[in-house]
């Protein structure tokens, strides 16, 4: 008797869930499609076929995205479910565009948390 060894079965990639992925994170950035075109080279209307799951995004693309949304990779492959961003990055996107005065009360916040932080553990 041979034995047969099963076949490796590869989990099913699901396309729609990489370009809901992609999408959700754009715009929850708040970048418009054609920041995205201009930062990486990938045609605007790639990168809204990508997003509507027509298109299928290669590698290079993906990483290229990735390293602009500075997420994970795994996670638009499905890998990771909530992606771990450094909060350093997070900030530097959002306060690109806040004036002085709204990097002044970013600031008051901050030591906000921060004295409220310490007064719990006290």
């Amino acid at each position: 008797m041979s034995s047969v060894e099963p076949e490796s079965v590869e989990p099913e990639f699901d396309q729609s869930e990489l370009a809901r992925r992609l999408r959700e994170v754009r715009e929850y950035l708040g970048l418009s499609q054609q920041f995205v075109s201009s930062s990486t080279g990938i045609a605007r209307s790639a990168i809204s076929e990508i997003e509507r799951g027509n298109r299928k995004v290669d590698s290079l693309e993906l990483r290229k995205l990735a390293r602009l949304y500075q997420y994970p990779v795994s996670y638009f492959l499905g890998g990771d479910n909530s992606p771990t961003v450094e909060p350093a990055s997070v900030l530097g996107r959002v306060l690109v565009d806040l004036t002085d005065d709204d990097h002044e009360e970013m600031r008051k916040f901050a030591e906000y948390l921060s004295y409220t932080r310490r007064a719990r553990r006290s």
